[in-house]
């Protein structure tokens, strides 16, 4: 089994490549912006050749997304997954509940007590929200985002 390991900006080009595959459930980025994403991150972790990454910020992030701001205005203290994801090829090896597990143990060491994200309800990502159901996450709100292009519901877990 592939170990987890620290994204770096060394990675950025293929952890850019990943995330623009799937900028439909997350977002678009350039590599300029996530290298500042992963320097910012409270946990930056991939696993293998960026199979797998996740990106999270804790409630102290220099950080402008609107997803990360709702959280802020409600919560004192938590850690945001701003994206997690997985190369097609790789589906179905348990990485993202490893990189959650990860994640987890990271945020509970560092005093957290809660773990948010947000989830698109449109375009709908019915794998995702199954994921999130079976990992114990529930619902606290939602919004519509980018205009109205997006409508995300937001999630919450207690550690």
């Amino acid at each position: 089994m592939e170990e987890i390991e620290p994204l770096s900006p060394a990675h950025a080009p293929r952890a850019l490549a990943l995330n623009n595959e799937h900028a439909r459930e997350l977002s678009w980025l350039e590599v300029d912006r996530l290298v500042e994403l992963i320097g910012r991150a409270f946990l930056a972790q991939r696993i293998g050749n960026v199979e797998a990454f996740l990106l999270a910020f804790d409630q102290d992030a220099d950080y402008d997304s609107p997803n990360f701001l709702w959280f802020r205005a409600r919560y004192l203290r938590f850690v945001y997954v701003d994206r997690i994801v997985v190369a097609d090829a790789a589906r179905g090896r348990g990485h993202a509940r490893r990189l959650y597990d990860d994640l987890f143990k990271h945020a509970r060491r560092a005093g957290h007590e809660r773990i948010v994200c947000e989830v698109n309800r449109e375009p709908p990502n019915p794998a995702s929200d199954a994921f999130h159901a079976a990992l114990g996450f529930s619902e606290v709100g939602g919004a519509a985002i980018h205009g109205g292009a997006k409508t995300v519901r937001y999630l919450t877990r207690l550690l």
